[in-house]
């Protein structure tokens, strides 16, 4: 039987490193949990309501935060507010599949773009690693807002 899988992030701003990852990956932040949500509301703001509704102090509204793939295939993501900072390189890292099917120039060109648009949104470009064929066919390393290593592949 197979299982579902949660991937967690330590973060010290969970609010913006989900924000950052929902419009990386084309997520969405899930409303709190009983509440229908109109059309357009932002989930955000919902939850802020919702935490200070429950009695939560505002400077702990923003420990943990979620976002979801909205057709349901993708694993949910979560992120913990931690004190520490990152201590080393990652041991797991996402690649994020921005050129299936796509292969040489072409594939690198639909990479580049891909990563212009995450730099606009936070992250930072590290390296490039050039089609190498028959076993490699090229990727981006790059780091989330909070340095956190992932692929563009």
């Amino acid at each position: 039987m197979s299982r579902h899988v949660q991937i967690t992030f330590d973060a010290h701003d969970p609010k913006a490193l989900s924000t950052f990852w929902r419009d990386a990956l084309g997520y969405v932040h899930p409303g709190p949990p009983g509440v229908e949500l109109p059309q357009g509301a932002d989930p955000l703001a919902a939850w802020d309501d919702f935490l200070a509704g429950m009695g939560v102090p505002e400077e702990e509204r923003d420990t943990r935060s979620a976002i979801e793939d909205p057709d349901g295939r993708g694993p949910r993501v979560f992120f913990q507010r931690v004190p520490e900072g990152r201590s080393a390189k990652n041991r797991v890292h996402l690649d994020v599949r921005a050129a299936p099917g796509l292969h040489g120039e072409e594939r690198m060109a639909a990479l580049e773009a891909e990563c212009e648009r995450l730099a606009g949104l936070g992250a930072t470009r590290v390296r490039r690693h050039e089609p190498e064929p028959p076993f490699a066919a090229g990727h981006i390393v790059m780091t989330d807002p909070e340095g956190n290593e992932f692929c563009l592949d």
